[in-house]
């Protein structure tokens, strides 16, 4: 490589003549020099450019060191999501097979803490503030209404709420108020609404193994997505929304999900069969992948990575509800048409 001088520890805006000198000459050894003192002011100045015949070798740069592989995780502290999972599971299972009003307070309570999680990101990060009260009483009830009077009481709940949040946020100055009663109308419907298909499930004979086919197959979804994604996973999904989701991962889901839907069909729902639960569980595949899109979607535009942290390893409480709000009214309706309302 060609030999430079050392550049003069001088900073480019001093003016001294030595600095201007030393910057007019050469860099290379081969060009000619265009000092005064070369033109013959001074013959015996030595030109500050010249550098020695046989310079000494430079020392090897030191080699960067090379990127260590890093290996796959799961994001999470994996041990307490375990752990979590857990003791929600046997919370739900104990209440959904010894008395059933107990899991309809059990949704009920998720919808609320649910709606409070969403209600405070959206004013932390947008400044929207929907009306948590009518929110969570009408919510509440919506619930409750969908498990004593079906699907008609759910949109006579759903209607009386949407006019409580318009007429609630009528004491606040009219400064947003349009933004401010949309977002309630939206959180209404995403969280309480899509809820009451649980409970409008419970209320069949075999209400009780219907919602655990309901979760079984949603969390075999999940799984199956994480496993298969996680080992295998190689073409993004979606990669503006949620980079970690993958077509494998897809994939696993949709078989994960299709087995668990044969075995639950057959063994666990009065009239159900095989072929039936192979449906069920793509169906369930393609609404729990779509529910999870669809709150990353609103974490993204709200700048946030979980909905809160109520629950260790897991995020909030919508962090777990969001592939199983959208999966509970897609189940209810092919339960419906598979073997009736019950």
């Amino acid at each position: 490589m060609p030999i430079v001088p050392d550049v003069p520890e001088h900073g480019g805006d001093q003016d001294d003549g030595q600095g201007a000198a030393r910057l007019s000459g050469p860099l290379f050894r081969d060009e000619p020099f265009r000092d005064q003192t070369y033109r013959g002011e001074n013959p015996s100045a030595q030109p500050y450019a010249a550098v020695p015949q046989n310079p000494e070798p430079m020392p090897d740069a030191p080699q960067p060191a090379q990127p260590q592989p890093q290996k796959k995780t799961a994001g999470r502290d994996l041990g307490a999501a375990i752990g979590v999972g857990v003791g929600l599971g046997a919370v739900i299972v104990a209440s959904l097979f010894v008395v059933k009003a107990v899991f309809v307070g059990v949704v009920a309570v998720a919808v609320v803490v649910g709606l409070w999680e969403l209600t405070k990101r959206l004013e932390e990060r947008k400044g929207i503030k929907a009306p948590l009260v009518p929110l969570a009483i009408g919510g509440a009830a919506m619930v409750v209404a969908g498990y004593v009077r079906g699907a008609e009481g759910a949109w006579v709940a759903m209607a009386l709420t949407a006019l409580a949040v318009l007429v609630w946020r009528m004491t606040e100055p009219p400064e947003g108020y349009l933004k401010d009663v949309t977002a309630g109308l939206f959180a209404a419907f995403y969280v309480p609404f899509l809820a009451t298909f649980v409970a409008m499930m419970l209320m069949a004979d075999d209400g009780s193994r219907r919602v655990l086919t309901f979760l079984v197959l949603t969390v075999v979804s999940d799984t199956g997505a994480y496993a298969v994604g996680w080992r295998f996973g190689k073409t993004k999904l979606a990669p503006r929304i949620s980079p970690g989701k993958t077509r494998e991962g897809l994939l696993g889901a949709v078989a994960f999900a299709m087995v668990a839907g044969a075995l639950c069909m057959q063994f666990m729902i009065d009239g159900g069969t095989w072929w039936q639960g192979l449906l069920l569980g793509l169906a369930v595949a393609v609404s729990a992948t779509l529910g999870d899109l669809g709150e990353s979607m609103i974490k993204r535009d709200l700048g946030i990575k979980d909905m809160g942290t109520l629950l260790p390893g897991h995020g909030g409480i919508m962090d777990r509800l969001d592939s199983l709000l959208p999966t509970a009214p897609v189940v209810w309706l092919l339960l419906v048409i598979f073997v009736g309302s019950g």
